[in-house]
Formats: C-alpha cells, structure tokens, sequence
C-alpha cells in the first residue's frame, strides 16, 4: 500500500523549478530574491522617516509664513469682504479725501489690486509687496547713456548747504548738470522722493517709444469715460463723457496742465502702470516707479533726482528717441503753464523745458535750462515740507537764482 502525504506549497515551487528548464529556474529565483529584498526595503530607517517629516513640516511652515498673509491680505480677505464703493471709478479709489468726505468706505487699502493685479509688481521687480531692487546691478537698456560727470561745483554747492540751513524746515534733493564741462551738484538725489506730477515725464517718454515702436500712433483716440476721470489738477475731469481725444491731445494736457484724467488714460493706452514701469527699468532707471493711479496723494509714486536727471539727459539722445519724438516732447515741456518754482529764479531770455508736481507734502520741478549766452544744463530741485507751506516755493526759486547766476554768470 501506498502512503499518501500532503505536499507543502513550498516543496511544490522546488519542484517546480527543477522541471523548468535552468534559465527559466534562475530567472525565477531572481524574482524570488528580489521581491525579499523589496520586503525589506519596506521596513524604513527611522532616521529617514524622521528627516522626510521634518522636511514635509518646514515646506508647509515656510506656506505659512511666506504665502499665505500674501493671498489673504490681497486676495482672500478682499474677494470675501469687500470694500462698499458707491459709484467711484476706480483709479478714484486711491483719494483719501473721499473716505474722509463718507463717499466710500475704506476697509482694506488695496482692493485695486484685485481688479487690476500688477498694480503691487514691477516687470517682476515686486515680490511679497516689496520693490526687489538691486544697489549695484542695474540693468541698462544701450540706447539709454549717463551723463559724463567730471568734477562738482563745490563752491555752488556750500552757497545751495547755507541756503538750506536758512530754511531747515525743507529737506530738498537737488541735481545740476551742465553740458559744457560735465560738472555737477548733488544733494541728497539718489534718495527717493514722493514724484508727484513729475511722474508724468516718464510716462511720456514710454508713450513715444511705444508709438516709435508702431504699437500706437500720435493721432490715435480715446473716449473719455468715468473710468478715467481724477481729481486734482486738470480740467479734463469736468469735461463730458464719451468725448474724444487723440494721444498727442492727452499728452500736451498732461504735460502743460499736469492733468491727472489725461494721465490716467495715457497710462491706460499703454497698458497700465506695470508697462511705464517696464520701460524704466528698460532704460536703466532703477528708483523711479508708479504704483498708483493718478492722484497719488499718498505720494507712493517714487523718484529720485538723478533718476529724473537721466530721464531730461536723453530727451536729446538720438539713440534713444527719434527726432519726431524729441520735438513733440521739448514742445510741450517748453509750454508748462506752472511758471512759479525753478522758472521764477531765471534770468531774463532763458528758457527752461519742465515737468513741476506738487502734493502738498513735496514740491518739485525737473527741467533743461537753455540761457540766451549758449549755457545749458539739468537741474533737478525735489522739496518735501510742511503740508503746502510756501518756504517749499521759496527755497525752490533762491536755489534756482543761485544755480543760474553761478552757472550763466
């Protein structure tokens, strides 16, 4: 008789790999092993877990941390509770005088920036609210050149220092350049100022480049809308909706009678206030920005005097705008019709092509002096002082007298 016992699986899988042929049995042995060295695998390192969770946990503190008060603050908070605003455009929306007055009703300062999300970056300058910006890298477009500084005017520069002792309550930037020797003053003008209307010369300047670059023409039009109106300087805000206006219509009005409804749509015309700042950073200049539609009476528009020195600088590079471009623009800068700050300290003959602004808290005017002897040069006067105090005019023209008689004679 026969005993019969019963086969285990594993002697079944030994069997089975002596009747295969030996290539076949070795590559399942392989497989064998390799699925035992998986299994064990599987058992992880402590000192791995340990890592791999600390590492998981900083990702998600640093999401915190960095983050998410950025998308709270400018998208979270503003989407879910939003500011009530009862019929106020929106570049409007930056008056504080119409919070005060009960025309709306402010509760976070930067609901703009959902309608409109590059108003807190510059061409990727702008990181977490902040302008990322560089001491010693400037980026430096090759049409654009710098001015040629020999020596400063030192003498000039003691008679400039006395006359702010005498007004202590003025804290000024000043710039001079003159063409002829490349000799030079400056005080405090790489500091940022408040730009005010003087902001304007830039957008300027960006709107010929654009039409220089066939993306708009001189003769183009644009409807006035609500949208665009803003208080402040200019008589553009009063005039009826739905009347059209070409570019180089807005441009003289903006220029001549610092109109900030004019501004607005130009700025609008070239994209928005992102697009003027991707051309300055494009020219080199690195402390000068809009962040603000017109008008900033916060004064978070910024700028320095050398900025603004560079700009006027080359108003007459050839290499940097065509002669079309610099005639219409010397045209309307040699009309301004606010004559009071650098102008009233010139001599008799002298013509000065200029940008002023003024906000009450900082008063300033940037030009090109060209005086009947030939003498020519830039001269940029920024002043902040006390809420429209009139020591701000003052110390701007006796600065302007000094600079001429020293420079003209």
């Amino acid at each position: 008789m026969y005993a019969y016992r019963q086969i285990s699986e594993e002697e079944i899988r030994e069997r089975r790999l002596h009747v295969v042929e030996p290539s076949r049995r070795h590559a399942l042995k392989r497989v064998h092993k390799s699925k035992q060295k998986i299994r064990k695998a599987k058992k992880l390192n402590p000192i791995v877990y340990i890592f791999n969770v600390t590492l998981l946990l900083s990702v998600f503190a640093a999401f915190l941390y960095f983050v998410f008060p950025c998308t709270y603050n400018n998208l979270t908070k503003q989407v879910f509770m939003p500011n009530r605003i009862e019929g106020i455009n929106a570049p409007a929306l930056h008056d504080g005088n119409l919070a005060q007055k009960g025309i709306i009703t402010v509760q976070t300062p930067d609901i703009y920036s959902v309608m409109q999300p590059t108003v807190n970056y510059v061409n990727n300058d702008m990181f977490l609210n902040r302008l990322m910006q560089t001491k010693t890298v400037e980026k430096v477009h090759s049409e654009v050149t710098t001015m040629y500084q020999t020596s400063e005017m030192s003498a000039l520069k003691k008679q400039l220092q006395g006359l702010m002792a005498a007004y202590p309550s003025i804290k000024p930037a000043i710039y001079v350049w003159e063409y002829e020797n490349g000799k030079y003053i400056n005080i405090n003008a790489d500091v940022q100022y408040s730009a005010a209307s003087i902001i304007k010369l830039p957008v300027l300047v960006r709107m010929f480049k654009s039409i220089e670059a066939k993306q708009m023409t001189i003769y183009d039009e644009m409807t006035l809308t609500d949208y665009y109106r803003a208080s402040g300087s200019g008589g553009l805000q009063y005039a009826a909706s739905g009347t059209k206006y070409s570019l180089d219509s807005l441009a003289k009005t903006m220029i001549q009678d610092s109109d900030n409804s004019a501004t607005n749509m130009i700025m609008a015309k070239l994209g928005g206030m992102d697009d003027v700042n991707i051309g300055l950073r494009d020219w080199g200049i690195s402390k000068t920005f809009v962040r603000t539609w017109l008008p900033d009476l916060k004064g978070t528009n910024k700028t320095t005097a050398l900025d603004m020195a560079k700009i006027l600088y080359n108003l007459d590079n050839p290499g940097f705008l065509n002669i079309n471009s610099r005639e219409y623009i010397i045209d309307y800068m040699s009309h301004v019709k606010n004559n009071k700050l650098i102008a009233a300290g010139l001599g008799t003959g002298a013509m000065f092509v200029h940008k002023t602004g003024d906000i009450g808290s900082m008063l300033g005017d940037a030009g090109i002096v060209y005086a009947p002897n030939g003498k020519k040069y830039i001269i940029v006067i920024l002043a902040n002082r006390q809420y429209n105090a009139p020591q701000g005019k003052d110390f701007i023209v006796k600065a302007s007298s000094l600079i001429y008689k020293s420079i003209v004679g």
